[in-house]
């Protein structure tokens, strides 16, 4: 049954690789200057979806555009709430996202998140599950090799987890060792997540009967600064270090990472995506996204 899940994995990542080979390579202007682009993610035919940190919208690209378009309007919800990570699910024709709602009169950063589930092609609302607690920072998302969609709770130090077709996530894994925990991705089937606040790197090792074990640090070569999104490609981790300004590729190796910078001097870049030929960020400070040739 697991070869069964991780083949079907395999199948949808390839499938995510076949309609995208021709993804732009220019620069897009995500809104404008204040849109403040946090993460993204592509949709068939090259389509690029962005959401933004600073404003109820989730905007998207077509191909070899360099502007966005408004795709997703939340402004309803109240001032303050915002959009985080980013994913598109091919195989049900869901936009996944993290919703953020900052609580009024409240210490900064306080905030109220939920999952989203939007239709991929209309931008129509499918499902809704809050983050339980009164401070959450529903972040990024991943999928497993069981085809579940695990969740990060920066804010709580929670991974959650939502089954194929339900409509309430449950609590996977929680450890003080993830208050801070942003990046969230799966390479040959082990789950790699990176905390944000301390610059660390972890697998998350799982027991025979399912259930997942302490996080295992991961050593890195140089340090990782505010590593933010991640994602697994041809072997590698990648990941924007928002601290640093860098796009890196990561090769790991048992208990170790080498880090391979790919790009530097970037504005807070925090979402990334493999997308055939190309890997797309975001660059939080300048309002945009971009790409660089995918690394082999």
């Amino acid at each position: 049954m697991a070869v069964l899940s991780v083949r079907h994995l395999a199948a949808h990542l390839a499938l995510v690789m076949s309609i995208v080979p021709v993804a732009s390579a220019a620069a897009i202007l995500i809104g404008d200057d204040k849109s403040r682009p946090e993460s993204l993610t592509v949709a068939p035919g090259g389509v690029l979806i962005v959401g933004s940190a600073s404003s109820p919208f989730v905007y998207r690209a077509r191909p070899s555009s360099s502007l966005a378009e408004k795709f997703i309007d939340v402004s309803a919800e109240g001032p303050g709430t915002s959009f985080l990570g980013m994913l598109a699910d091919i195989a049900s024709n869901t936009l996944w996202t993290c919703q953020r709602t900052i609580v009024p009169n409240s210490p900064p950063m306080q905030g109220r998140s939920a999952l989203r589930g939007f239709d991929l092609s209309t931008g129509e609302p499918k499902l809704r599950w809050n983050l339980p607690g009164d401070n959450t920072a529903c972040n990024d998302f991943a999928f497993g090799p069981d085809r579940a969609l695990y969740i990060t709770d920066t804010s709580t130090g929670r991974i959650y987890k939502l089954q194929t077709g339900a409509s309430t996530a449950e609590l996977y894994l929680e450890h003080q060792l993830l208050r801070g925990v942003d990046g969230i991705t799966f390479l040959n089937g082990t789950l790699y997540v990176n905390n944000v606040f301390t610059g660390k790197l972890y697998c998350i090792p799982v027991a025979a009967d399912g259930k997942p074990g302490q996080p295992v640090e991961i050593s890195t070569d140089q340090p990782l600064k505010g590593p933010d999104g991640m994602r697994a490609a041809n072997g590698k981790l990648f990941v924007a270090e928002n601290g640093g300004g860098v796009i890196a590729a990561l090769t790991i190796n048992a208990d170790k990472a080498v880090v391979t910078v790919l790009k530097e001097g970037l504005k807070r870049p925090t979402g990334i995506e493999p997308a055939g030929d190309v890997l797309w960020f975001t660059e939080l400070d300048a309002g945009k996204a971009d790409s660089i040739p995918m690394p082999r």
